[in-house]
């Protein structure tokens, strides 16, 4: 897979991929970041608000579920 075909999730696994594992969790956090700003360029502050509470939400649950 290449290109304009590759998913954003193998292009995320395959960045990891080539990060030693210690590098791995602060890829992730600057990931977010820069989506986050992102979005804000893109869809404005209200939308990537609403989406980042939406991801902020899901780790909650899913630290509530362990």
């Amino acid at each position: 897979m290449s290109g304009r075909s590759e998913g954003a999730a193998a292009l995320v696994a395959r960045a990891l991929s080539r990060r030693p594992p210690d590098q791995r969790a602060q890829f992730l956090k600057e990931l977010l970041a820069h989506t986050a700003a992102g979005l804000v360029v893109i869809e404005g502050e209200r939308e990537a608000g609403e989406a980042v509470y939406r991801l902020a939400d899901a780790v909650v649950a899913r630290g509530a579920r362990r």
